[in-house]
């Protein structure tokens, strides 16, 4: 089986979080830290340390994890760019033993035509699919935005959407990356979908994909959670992103959403699980139901009427 090296260099002392990002991806992480080397030397054979170590940059720590290729390494990438930019921490991403414009371009062979639930299909917009009756097609190009469709996370999200849209709703995606929530949410017959995401890359992303669908009821625009929301009242929220921003935005959820409308979450892995639920039931929210893939989860809630 062959692996690739996804390595992300951050400060010091945004360690522990990187940490804790890409262990959502990968449990395996292998961490190069030298910030407290001149301490340990008093108690150390130096002059067994490579000199490369002894010379690193101590205000700086890389984590890597290693993905089959067959997992998709591409969206394992995506995951992480849109992740830590959530986060706001700065980060250098690189696979190691590939040049990025070769990478740009070879991660398109891992992605091929999807079914997700009952009627979505994920479309590379290279691919031809033959469609069958019934097929809603989500044509997507993801670039360097988060959203396939092949992360866990985005299909247990869409099948929700799919179970729980209603025709004519008014939809709200937040951390929309690629856009594939809000095109699905269209596709399904929502009367309006608002798509947010803090990062300009994926808002442009976005808006690219939606256009490619002849899609004219999404609007896509920038936003750190909230903050710069239409203030009305929707009937279904999305947001799948991870559980610490899912705790900070619960507390606003009210003034979105409308009594008796659905609130999915997502981007969780199960160790959190129980801490989102337990934030969620400090609000108006109602527990529904979880859908788990693999280590990763969803929740329904529904506000209370």
């Amino acid at each position: 089986m062959d692996y690739k090296q996804i390595r992300v260099v951050c400060s010091t002392e945004k360690l522990e979080e990187v940490c804790a990002v890409m262990s959502m991806v990968d449990n395996g992480l292998m961490i190069e830290d030298y910030s407290d080397i001149d301490e340990n030397l008093k108690t150390m054979y130096g002059d067994l340390i490579d000199e490369q170590i002894l010379n690193a940059d101590k205000t700086k720590a890389a984590v890597s994890i290693f993905i089959p290729d067959e997992r998709n390494p591409a969206e394992a990438i995506s995951h992480l760019r849109t992740r830590f930019t959530e986060l706001n921490i700065d980060t250098e991403i690189s696979v190691i033993g590939v040049k990025e414009e070769d990478w740009a371009g070879a991660w398109k062979k891992y992605y091929k035509p999807l079914r997700i639930g009952e009627r979505l299909v994920v479309v590379p917009a290279w691919e031809k699919y033959d469609a069958k009756e019934g097929d809603l097609i989500l044509k997507m190009d993801p670039g360097m935005a988060f959203g396939t469709g092949t992360h866990e996370t985005t299909r247990l999200v869409a099948m929700l959407i799919e179970k729980y849209v209603k025709e004519n709703d008014v939809c709200l995606d937040l951390g929309t990356g690629s856009g594939i929530l809000a095109i699905a949410a269209s596709k399904l017959g929502a009367k309006s979908v608002n798509a947010y995401d803090i990062d300009p890359v994926a808002v442009r992303v976005a808006n690219e994909n939606v256009n490619d669908n002849g899609i004219t009821n999404i609007t896509c625009g920038r936003s750190d959670l909230f903050a710069g929301v239409e203030e009305k009242t929707y009937d279904l929220i999305c947001a799948n992103i991870v559980a610490d921003i899912i705790i900070r935005m619960l507390p606003d959820v009210e003034k979105f959403l409308k009594p008796g409308g659905i609130l999915i979450t997502s981007g969780i892995i199960e160790e959190r699980a129980e801490e989102v639920l337990s934030a969620a039931l400090k609000t108006p929210l109602e527990y529904i139901e979880i859908k788990e893939e693999k280590s990763w989860c969803a929740m329904v809630f529904k506000m209370r009427d």
